[in-house]
């Protein structure tokens, strides 16, 4: 029989750990990607391929298809009909979800990071209303100074803003990093959800895995910039 020993401590985000790992995941805007992602549920499955280099048109691309699933297809259509599909490779708003403390279980290995979602600027109010519905908890390799994924359920149906029922909600993305400037990028995420209301229930219970994907900036002076800040960041501290 093993036994599992965890320390608890509070941890401000604002120094230390996890401000290293929180400016990791902070990608300057002028950071692009080029990826493919397949989308995947249990009747079919999509694989798309992004580049914000080719012409409009032929950026957001279906190179694969399995299966027949209206739904996974409105998640994929609605997906390459954002202005920056790549957007969603870049947690860029973890440090506004975290707040100014999260609760950690020092497991060994990894640590749990336990927090409240704080509402961010790229939340809706239906994101805010959720969340404050939601259990939260982070992954983070002390080692490295990296999160490797984040996780958000719903404990229990609730009622929703409107009216209806949210019954079920679960998210999680896994986080990797990059080689060339030491970035965290999602590399995976899952959504199941179920939401309730009269005569309608609304489903979407789907996984995405970028199976590849190259990372760059929108010019090379833009890069320069970006690196002679980074070098110009360390020395500072």
């Amino acid at each position: 029989m093993s036994l599992l020993l965890s320390f608890a401590f509070p941890l401000m985000t604002g120094s230390g750990p996890m401000d290293n790992a929180l400016r990791a995941t902070e990608a300057p805007d002028s950071l692009r990607a080029a990826f493919t992602v397949e989308m995947t549920s249990a009747k079919a499955s999509r694989t798309y391929a992004f580049d914000p280099r080719e012409p409009t048109g032929r950026q957001w691309r279906l190179i694969l298809a399995d299966g027949e699933d209206g739904d996974l297809d409105q998640a994929g259509a609605a997906w390459g009909a954002e202005i920056a599909p790549d957007g969603r490779l870049f947690p860029d708003d973890l440090r506004a979800s975290f707040g100014e403390t999260v609760y950690v279980d020092d497991l060994g290995p990894a640590w749990r990071l336990k927090f409240h979602h704080a509402p961010s600027a790229n939340d809706t109010a239906l994101d805010v209303w959720a969340t404050q519905r939601l259990q939260a908890q982070a992954w983070m390799e002390p080692v490295t100074g990296r999160f490797l994924r984040i996780d958000y359920a719903l404990p229990r149906p609730v009622r929703g803003p409107k009216g209806g029922r949210l019954t079920k909600f679960k998210q999680s993305y896994l986080l990797e990093t990059e080689s060339v400037w030491g970035l965290t990028y999602v590399s995976q995420f899952e959504l199941n959800f179920e939401a309730k209301a009269a005569f309608q229930t609304i489903r979407q219970n789907y996984k995405a895995v970028v199976t590849e994907a190259t990372f760059f900036f929108a010019s090379s002076e833009l890069e320069q910039h970006f690196v002679s800040a980074s070098v110009s960041d360390v020395s500072d501290r």
